[in-house]
């Protein structure tokens, strides 16, 4: 068995030992939330981790990339700067790719105003040095390798 890393370290202190059989998936994702709640420092500059799922098609397929391009005014893009004004829990929303599953953040485009909201587990701080960074990655890393 390997040794544990320091986001494994820093993930089971919040949440316990991942191997008891009490805890459950969404027990440690509500565990998450509330230390999320009080940890993160808002509002803070976030992008996406990689494409949005509805842009996937025109970035790694075959969409048009003029409809692709209309279609960023409306809808959020990875490649979008947002604030991340707060988070929730048992929120859900279109852009979302995890849906209840995940903890939903509003963010503000800065670019223009307009609110999203977003799944944690597709953000990430854009200020790699940031106490943000860190909590967004250490969230998003255990999230994805544990739904």
């Amino acid at each position: 068995m390997t040794q544990p890393d320091e986001q494994d370290l820093r993930i089971e202190e919040i949440i316990g030992d991942e191997d008891d059989d009490e805890i459950d998936f969404a027990d440690c994702v509500d565990k998450l939330y509330n230390h999320l709640k009080v940890s993160l420092q808002l509002p803070c500059n976030i992008t996406g981790i990689e494409d949005f799922r509805w842009e996937e098609r025109y970035v790694i397929g075959s969409g048009n990339r003029k409809k692709y391009e209309k279609l960023c005014k409306n809808q959020p893009s990875y490649k979008d700067i947002f604030e991340l004004l707060s988070i929730e829990r048992e929120s859900i929303s279109e852009w979302m790719m995890y849906g209840y599953e995940d903890i939903t953040g509003l963010v503000r485009r800065t670019s223009d105003g307009k609110e999203f909201y977003l799944g944690l587990a597709e953000i990430k701080a854009i200020d790699e040095k940031s106490v943000n960074y860190q909590l967004l990655d250490d969230y998003a890393v255990w999230f994805v390798n544990n739904r």
